[in-house]
């Protein structure tokens, strides 16, 4: 079915529907690549108006990519609840934009309505929104998920603390793991990018955290992002596993690409659960993402990169994860340009995968060769934060030595918790204070005061 709109003398042809929702879509280098973008800001203007008037059950009987070549589609459609969707059924999308921005519109409807999103619909609506929309709604919509400690409660923002070392050194690693929980990060997890996808070091990074978790009794949860397929081999094995990771996208083909696919993703998941390793719940998946992974392994089928992204976290959400991360800028200049380009993808991304029920975490980063500084990332940081971010990324110096990109510092969660009044998952919060590391209002206690932990880790660790 084409679409069509007209400004002035001119009109405006659409030939489809992806076609709409790309030309609708906000200006970014990936779409630009991919030939799919508006040519001009009066033709993007034309297709954010016919959009606008576009019921939301078009979006249930039109697929962007084929029911019959496409599992993330048949998910997408098999798992909708016709329930949900009536509360909203009548809706446009530029209504549907009116109604989430209402102020009768709480956390209730919200989640009320969720399984009867599509991923479509969702990014449809956020491509009529400005920056202050994605904040308002999504601030709206908290998600919460446990493991050993619990995440995404109101006025709470955890930090995935990320030690990577470019040649996997133990040593190096619980260095750096140590200074970040001194400094408060690490309820979101301790999670390790291996340099190396080589079971017995997986095995060792795992049984080291762990080591160190359970003699501290420490309430966070450990993950090596490695294949899926090499944490079902390493559970197998028995080694300690909390949380499974893999890297996910909004296509079968692209998925395909990653080496995956959904029957694996519930191998895996139901492999985690076997374990039962969680303390206050089992949301046990990891699941990392970001725009322009499908364009990437060109398998978007000249659909959107925000709107393949948000079929994505159709993907995690069927496996109740307890962490997705958006590594926003990690893909390169290519996919986002710039600083601006980067914010608004990290706004729409965790706007659209709250609205979706998906516990929204985003890695605020930067590659060296995009248009893009730290700068800019404080400025994401800040507006996440007010946006209700389930949790940041925790790096030493904000530079990951291993994956050679800008992300954010311990010290930058600092700032952010202070000036927002942000409190850490609360098990955790707990713990740093009968540690010492921490006072009962989450601020860092003195050097002298930490020193004690801080010899004692170290000495056992071997790194003093």
């Amino acid at each position: 079915m084409s679409y069509t709109e007209t400004i002035g003398s001119r009109t405006y042809r659409f030939a489809d529907l992806k076609t709409l929702m790309a030309k609708a879509s906000p200006q970014r280098s990936g779409d630009q690549l991919a030939g799919v973008a508006a040519a001009s800001e009066e033709e993007r203007v034309a297709a954010k108006m016919a959009l606008a008037q576009l019921p939301l059950r078009t979006f249930l009987n039109e697929a962007l990519i084929p029911y019959e070549s496409d599992e993330v589609t048949r998910l997408v459609i098999d798992d909708h609840s016709p329930q949900a969707f009536a509360e909203i059924a009548h809706l446009t999308v530029g209504d549907f934009r009116n109604w989430l921005l209402s102020s009768t519109t709480d956390a209730d409807a919200l989640t009320r309505i969720a399984a009867g999103l599509t991923p479509e619909m969702v990014a449809a609506v956020s491509k009529l929104m400005r920056n202050q929309d994605l904040i308002a709604v999504a601030r709206k919509r908290p998600v919460i998920t446990r493991f050993r400690n619990t995440v995404g409660l109101p006025g709470h923002m955890s930090v995935r603390l990320q030690p990577n070392h470019p040649t996997d050194d133990v040593k190096g690693i619980a260095a750096s793991m140590l200074d970040g929980l001194m400094y408060g990060c690490g309820d979101a997890m301790i999670g390790i990018n291996p340099a190396s996808d080589n079971l017995a070091a997986i095995t060792k990074l795992l049984l080291m955290i762990d080591d160190f978790r359970q003699r501290y009794q420490v309430p966070t949860q450990s993950c090596v992002l490695t294949h899926v397929t090499n944490t079902i081999a390493a559970i197998e094995k028995g080694a300690p596993v909390d949380l499974v990771f893999q890297s996910i996208a909004g296509t079968e083909k692209a998925n395909a690409g990653f080496g995956i696919s959904l029957a694996l993703l519930q191998e895996a998941y139901e492999a985690g659960l076997s374990l039962k390793r969680g303390t206050v719940g089992n949301n046990l998946m990891y699941f990392e993402t970001g725009q322009g992974s499908a364009l990437s392994a060109d398998a978007h089928f000249g659909v959107d990169q925000q709107t393949c992204e948000v079929r994505a976290y159709a993907v995690a959400r069927k496996f109740n994860p307890f962490l997705v991360n958006t590594v926003v800028g990690f893909i390169g200049p290519e996919y986002l340009y710039d600083g601006k380009q980067i914010t608004r993808a990290g706004l729409e991304d965790h706007f659209c995968g709250k609205l979706l029920g998906v516990p929204m975490g985003c890695d605020i980063c930067y590659t060296n060769h995009a248009e893009a500084d730290q700068d800019d990332m404080d400025n994401l940081l800040t507006l996440l934060g007010v946006a209700g971010i389930n949790f940041i990324m925790g790096i030493p110096g904000a530079d990951d030595v291993m994956l050679n990109y800008q992300s954010t510092s311990f010290h930058d969660a600092l700032y952010v918790r202070e000036v927002l009044g942000l409190r850490r998952a609360p098990e955790f919060e707990e713990w740093l204070e009968s540690m010492q590391i921490t006072d009962s209002r989450g601020a860092l206690l003195s050097a002298s005061a930490q020193q004690p932990l801080l010899e004692g880790a170290s000495d056992w660790m071997g790194i003093a």
